[in-house]
């Protein structure tokens, strides 16, 4: 069996460089002092500059921090706070910003959320995103890019330039639409590494194996949205290649943190955010933990961010991680605190817990959730979209029956829902909603 070399996560050099150290000298204390140092500068720049902050610290009498115990004094932000005030957030002026992202809000008041950024904050993205690619590729590779990508600033285009630093050709591609295109494109311009969201990928490869076609790739790297451990499993399978998670959000300017070749959890951006998490008192509990992943930005000049809600789930990990870097190791997310689901015999799941039994059925490559009430939820509905049974290929794909994966659900979660499953066939096309998959709520 071939051994995996675990190389030190090119974040390392990355954060030594922004640290202004040299060699072997980055450990905790100094990443430590410098995010204490950026915390105070980013909390005065923010007093300063922006009318939100001004008015929500306004209370605090003795902005500045100490330690990071300090930091628990600042009330926290939401993507409520967001969708109703983002202008007031701007520390600069408008003709400054270079690109504005527009999200769909799931908060209580409906507004998309805007993101603003200036072309400073843009070029520190695409420096992260150099260092973290370099885990998967090298001089010389083609990277399919399976993610938006038309518009000058976008993530697609920020990765294009990222790859073209270090002698990696980029093959922008878009989202997936059409399958049986995309797997052309992969074919024809030898794509030997791709970037992408999970369930589209996922839905990619299954179709590749179900219509022949051999497709071999020696990196993928999954962005965007959660990340089933069957989603890993089925690609090393099918296309034989190393799969690697990333971890961001549009608010943290795309980039959060991402795997090494240990694959243990996330090494994060530390010279550019401080991440904290939280739990339901508001406190910061001890490593190992779980709570919501809160973050702050330390060199955003545009619109920073303070003690920022992601509504995502996770913990730090006690452990050093084998590639022996210095820090700090974020577990994978595990759900999102807005789309847990309660039922009535007071058990509780999310759309990762039902990911690992859909995705598990053969022939599924996609599908989507919604329940009667989030707080005590009696009945689970499913569309799930199966690639074509007809025709001359029934005889591949009947090792299923997609009616038993009601019972499959109530048994595994231990519940005792009233499960709807409606089924519809693919042929190619593929659709996917922009932003996180989630469990939608009907009344």
């Amino acid at each position: 069996m071939k051994m995996t070399v675990i190389r030190r996560t090119p974040l390392d050099a990355l954060i030594t460089r922004k640290l202004g150290l040299s060699g072997d000298m980055l450990n905790r204390d100094l990443i430590e002092s410098y995010q204490l140092k950026k915390l105070n500068e980013t909390i005065q720049f923010v007093l300063k500059n922006s009318p939100f902050y001004k008015n929500k610290f306004s209370g605090i009498d003795n902005p500045g921090i100490k330690s990071f115990k300090d930091l628990e004094r600042f009330p926290m932000t939401s993507a409520d706070d967001i969708a109703k005030q983002a202008l007031q957030f701007l520390c600069i002026s408008q003709d400054e910003i270079s690109r504005v992202v527009t999200l769909e809000s799931s908060g209580t008041t409906g507004n998309p959320k805007r993101i603003y950024f200036t072309p400073l904050d843009q070029e520190l993205t695409i420096d992260f995103f150099r260092h973290g690619m370099s885990t998967l590729v090298k001089k010389g590779d083609r990277v399919m890019i399976l993610l938006p990508g038309e518009r000058p600033g976008s993530v697609g285009d920020l990765l294009s330039a990222a790859l073209k630093r270090f002698g990696v050709i980029p093959v922008p591609h878009g989202v997936v639409r059409d399958m049986n295109e995309t797997l052309s494109v992969i074919r024809r311009h030898e794509i030997n590494s791709l970037v992408g969201i999970p369930v589209q990928v996922f839905a990619l490869a299954r179709y590749s194996e179900f219509k022949g076609i051999d497709i071999h790739l020696k990196s993928v790297l999954l962005s965007t949205d959660n990340l089933p451990s069957l989603i890993v499993r089925e690609l090393e399978r099918l296309w034989g290649c190393r799969v690697f998670d990333h971890y961001g959000m549009t608010e943290m300017g795309l980039g959060g943190g991402v795997e090494c070749d240990a694959h243990a959890g996330y090494h994060l951006r530390e010279a550019d955010m401080y991440f904290e998490i939280v739990d339901d008192s508001g406190k910061c509990p001890p490593d190992g933990k779980y709570g919501e992943v809160v973050f702050t930005t330390l060199t955003r000049s545009g619109m920073p961010l303070i003690r920022y809600k992601t509504g995502d789930i996770s913990r730090f990990l006690t452990i050093q991680c084998e590639c022996g870097t210095q820090l700090k190791l974020l577990d994978k997310i595990a759900g999102r605190r807005e789309n847990l689901i309660k039922t009535r015999t007071d058990r509780s799941f999310s759309i990762l817990d039902l990911d690992e039994i859909m995705f598990a059925t053969p022939g599924v490559i996609d599908y989507t959730a919604s329940v009667n009430d989030i707080l005590n939820a009696s009945k689970l509905s499913i569309s799930a979209l199966t690639i074509n049974t007809s025709g001359e290929h029934a005889s591949q794909n009947k090792a299923y029956d997609i009616r038993k994966i009601a019972s499959i659900i109530n048994e595994k979660l231990g519940t005792d829902l009233t499960i709807k499953i409606e089924e519809s066939h693919c042929m190619g096309d593929l659709t996917i909603a922009r932003g996180k998959r989630r469990i939608a709520v009907s009344r």
